[in-house]
């Protein structure tokens, strides 16, 4: 008997990934909530709850450098959550840089 292995490609277009708002909102805010603060439809089932970047206290206590690398090596890189993908294989660093700086919107 032959394995069958099924690879699955998840297909962005480049107009949703435009710009930081967009990478958001198409990559980010299911988790993480369409104004930033954790609580996104996925966050329900996740253990460590998603950051809140609404919340000042993370920003005093994370800086562009660390939440960079959260977003391209994924949370275990940063000692955080596992549940926290990597997205340096889907995003530049210019994407990555927009989205940081999207994040910083949030931030009360």
């Amino acid at each position: 008997m032959r394995k069958l292995a099924l690879a699955f490609v998840l297909f962005v277009s480049p107009a949703a990934l435009a710009d930081g708002a967009g990478t958001y909102a198409t990559m980010c805010a299911s988790c993480h909530g369409a104004a930033g603060a954790g609580d996104g439809p996925a966050a329900v089932a996740l253990n460590p709850k998603p950051a809140n970047f609404a919340d000042a206290a993370f920003w005093t206590s994370h800086d562009d450098a660390q939440v960079k690398k959260a977003i391209k090596e994924g949370g275990p890189a940063v000692g955080k959550s596992p549940l926290m993908a990597p997205f340096g294989a889907a995003l530049s660093d210019a994407q990555i840089d927009e989205l940081v700086a999207h994040l910083k919107t949030f931030k009360k």
